[in-house]
């Protein structure tokens, strides 16, 4: 059995993009724990308040600034791409392709040119792969993104792969499935809904949601980086079986010491009013209290076959469904969030 660990990259020099995020934040300590020297590219408005106290050497500016990028790459063994422009109502499609794709073409242009460079490792999403219609799908599920999110982090794989193969790049893409854990803020809304008596959902689909613990994610992003079979592939990164929408909210609910009923809601009202806030929201340039990607979260299966980082990367999630949901909702009550 192979084992990844951190300290493998002990002694090297490491850039990650995406540092200040959720998961970019669970990385860097452990690299830094680990005696990585490690580079982060931040924007300028990025808060590094919580990071202040590792030595990062930090390069403030836009993922996609090509002398930003040039400055940070010098010397880099490995990157960890996580960079991404969170789905938000307003963010354009020309957005999200200057954080996805102009991003990826400009580090992997600049890896090829750092002298003994090892290892690319790509965070997409399995959004690439959009409604599962099939479930689960693995990694040779076809690619039906939904939206510019979606389609730009197709993008940057596809034109990823082609390059690495031209250029000779070692690389490596993770398709995270819903990342959670402690200090997320993105699944807030479910841990939130569970803590009523009463929790409308919307539709009647099993709503199949497939998660992955942050700690686990990172485990598995450090495997990517220095495990041989790793190098050229796709990986889809959640735990072993995905969970229904109700099963995650009872889960939540008997954690909190709640009952929560379910109730079933019709999707169509909620979807013409999601139009209406889209519509009149981008006439003022403010971000709308609804739109449709959030109505999407209770219509799409997400269930995948995570089969292939387990074979191949002996990768094992240490956080089950129910260990990690309940460790997630005490931090949250500790802070003061639930």
């Amino acid at each position: 059995m192979y084992s990844a660990d951190a300290t493998q990259l002990n002694g090297e020099s490491v850039l990650v993009t995406g540092a200040t995020g959720f998961t970019g934040r669970h990385l860097v300590r452990r690299l830094v724990a680990a005696g990585v020297k490690v580079r982060a590219i931040a924007r300028t408005g990025s808060k590094i308040d919580p990071l202040a106290d590792l030595p990062i050497e930090w390069f403030r500016g836009e993922v996609f600034d090509p002398g930003i990028v040039h400055s940070a790459m010098q010397g880099v063994r490995y990157v960890f791409h996580m960079a991404t422009l969170y789905r938000t109502g307003s963010a354009t499609e020309a957005a999200h392709h200057d954080v996805h794709v102009t991003s990826t073409k400009l580090l992997a242009r600049e890896a090829v040119c750092q002298p003994d460079f090892c290892r690319f490792v790509h965070v997409s999403t399995v959004g690439v792969h959009g409604h599962v219609e099939s479930p689960p799908a693995d990694e040779q599920a076809p690619i039906r993104p939904g939206d510019e999110y979606q389609r730009t982090k197709a993008e940057a794989e596809h034109w990823l792969a082609g390059f690495a193969a031209e250029k000779g790049l070692s690389y490596t893409i993770i398709r995270p499935a819903a990342i959670y854990g402690p200090e997320d803020d993105r699944l807030l809304k479910v841990f939130r809904m569970a803590i009523y008596p009463i929790c409308p959902v919307l539709g009647r689909r099993p709503c199949t949601y497939h998660l992955i613990h942050v700690e686990d994610l990172v485990q598995l992003l450090l495997c990517a980086a220095v495990h041989p079979q790793a190098a050229g592939e796709v990986f889809i990164a959640g735990n072993p079986f995905p969970i229904r929408l109700d099963e995650m909210i009872r889960i939540i609910g008997r954690t909190l010491g709640r009952n929560p009923s379910i109730v079933h809601l019709p999707v169509a009202p909620f979807w013409w009013l999601a139009i209406v806030c889209e519509t009149i929201c981008s006439r003022f340039g403010i971000e709308p209290p609804l739109y449709r990607r959030r109505i999407k979260f209770f219509l799409n299966d997400r269930a995948f076959d995570t089969r292939k980082a387990r074979e191949r990367l002996d990768f094992k999630c240490s956080n089950s469904h129910e260990k990690g949901l309940a460790e997630t909702a005490h931090w949250y009550r500790r802070h003061g969030l639930l």
